[in-house]
């Protein structure tokens, strides 16, 4: 790496439509859910650890109620590196206040980048490579750099970014300067976006320089900045619930856009984990599966003792974790969190959350 970056793991989600294998305690980002042996979390910490030159450059943003989990999934993080949220407020008050603890350490002049703890990255060279590449931009000029990914597709589900004028080049890649942020827009309107080829999905990961931010903060979001700085954690009961893209990116000038390609998916739900390993396969096996005539099928067992048999089955998710068992058309794996949403204002079945 070319210039000096700072990664800070964003671990508070809680995975909802991974339910019920993702539960409040064992979250989506603690799960192997991309055929290997580390979690999303652990993949996510492996691959920035390169960049932050070791563990002690190495941050994480999380709550009280999963801290335990990611001290027990990343043991040789340093504890003075894990910042826990006393109550979850989204991800403007998350990037302010790690920003601000990492600035006590680092200084001002620091470049620092957000990134989530549950996405799934094909290739690591190009990755490094396109990061390496927004830290050179924002040590460059004040700027803060989201990277953008190529849309494959007319997704509905992702907010999109507009290019602009070029900034520049770096590592050869050219970085942009936002035209507008779309929070997830109908079919027809992204694929219009894409029939132009300047729009990206907006990837949640960004680069910048720390006292950038925080000017920037200052001028749009002065008092959520102002809260942090003088109470730091204490400050979360007074603060509302708000999204880092409508405090400070749909705002500020200086935002930037990187297109990236390195194979990225934010695993949203049980059809990313088809995505990134169904192949030519006719199903997705994650457990002992039996079947006959079934197609375009997931399967999830987290006990490995047992099976799952199938005959006549297609386009479903079949889950199985504990004495639960979800059995889910894929075109309504989104309708999940609904579930969830029951299950929390139901005694009967509230330990299932």
């Amino acid at each position: 790496m070319k210039t000096k970056l700072i990664p800070i793991i964003l671990a508070g989600g809680k995975g909802e439509r991974f339910w019920p294998v993702s539960r409040l305690k064992r979250p989506k980002q603690f799960l192997c859910l991309d055929g290997g042996n580390r979690s999303l979390m652990q993949a996510t910490a492996d691959r920035l650890l390169n960049l932050a030159g070791g563990w002690d450059n190495l941050w994480v943003i999380t709550s009280e109620i999963i801290a335990n989990g990611v001290r027990k999934q990343l043991p040789d993080l340093p504890e003075s590196n894990i910042l826990i949220e006393p109550q979850g407020k989204d991800t403007a008050p998350a990037v302010a206040w790690a920003t601000l603890e990492v600035a006590k350490k680092h200084g001002e002049d620091a470049i620092v980048g957000f990134f989530p703890a549950d996405h799934w990255i094909n290739d690591l060279a190009a990755f490094e490579e396109t990061l390496d590449a927004a830290a050179q931009q924002a040590a460059s000029e004040p700027s803060i750099v989201t990277l953008g990914i190529a849309p494959n597709q007319a997704a509905t589900g992702y907010g999109y970014i507009e290019q602009g004028i070029e900034k520049g080049k770096f590592n050869s890649l050219p970085v942009y300067k936002v035209s507008r942020f779309t929070e997830k827009p109908d079919k027809t309107t992204a694929q219009s976006f894409i029939d132009t080829g300047k729009y990206s999905w907006n990837s949640g990961i960004f680069i910048f320089k720390i006292g950038v931010l925080l000017d920037e903060l200052k001028k749009y979001s002065p008092n959520l900045l102002d809260l942090l700085s003088k109470k730091g954690k204490d400050a979360y009961a007074e603060l509302d619930k708000q999204s880092i893209d409508y405090a400070l990116m749909e705002k500020t000038q200086l935002a930037c856009v990187l297109p990236a390609n390195f194979g990225w998916d934010d695993l949203g739900d049980w059809n990313g984990v088809e995505r990134i390993l169904k192949g030519d396969k006719n199903n997705v096996e994650l457990g002992n599966h039996i079947s006959k005539d079934t197609q375009n099928t997931i399967i999830y067992a987290s006990n490995r003792d047992e099976v799952i048999v199938t005959i006549g089955v297609k386009d479903v998710v079949i889950v199985r974790d504990g004495n639960v068992t979800l059995v889910v058309d894929k075109d309504h794996t989104q309708d999940i969190k609904e579930i969830v949403k029951s299950l929390k204002d139901s005694p009967h079945y509230k330990h299932l959350l």
